[in-house]
């Protein structure tokens, strides 16, 4: 069963207030990860340096997958504006409602994503 106009306008609207959040945590993310190094000072102990740049993988690790999601929330908007949303890319099948109120920007049915994250795809 094909998705309703309302229902379409309710995901677009979840969408783009998870894309702006997305984007907002990404700069935040960014800008820190960019700090300069000038507040720490020639006295830092090595293992607080240490500490520092372990903090700054494991942001810039999240900033990565969060802008994974942010690409696959564009694509999900651009099914949108093509009337393609709630289909899968890879079968055509319909998307299930219930994975597309969990995943919003789901763009594959399950069997298909599972088939892409196992590379057989």
């Amino acid at each position: 069963m094909a998705l309703k106009k309302a229902e379409i306008a309710k995901f677009k609207e979840r969408l783009e207030a998870l894309r702006a959040q997305l984007t907002h945590m990404l700069r935040d993310s960014t800008e820190d990860a960019k700090a300069s190094d000038d507040s720490k000072g020639y006295s830092q102990h090595q293992a607080d340096e240490g500490t520092d740049d372990f903090n700054r993988t494991i942001s810039l690790k999240v900033s990565s997958e969060e802008f994974n999601v942010l690409r696959q929330i564009e694509r999900a908007l651009d099914k949108i504006a093509d009337d393609t949303y709630g289909i899968c890319d890879v079968t055509g099948e319909e998307i299930p409602l219930p994975r597309l109120e969990a995943i919003p920007y789901a763009t594959m049915t399950v069997k298909a994503q599972e088939k892409f994250e196992k590379g057989l795809l």
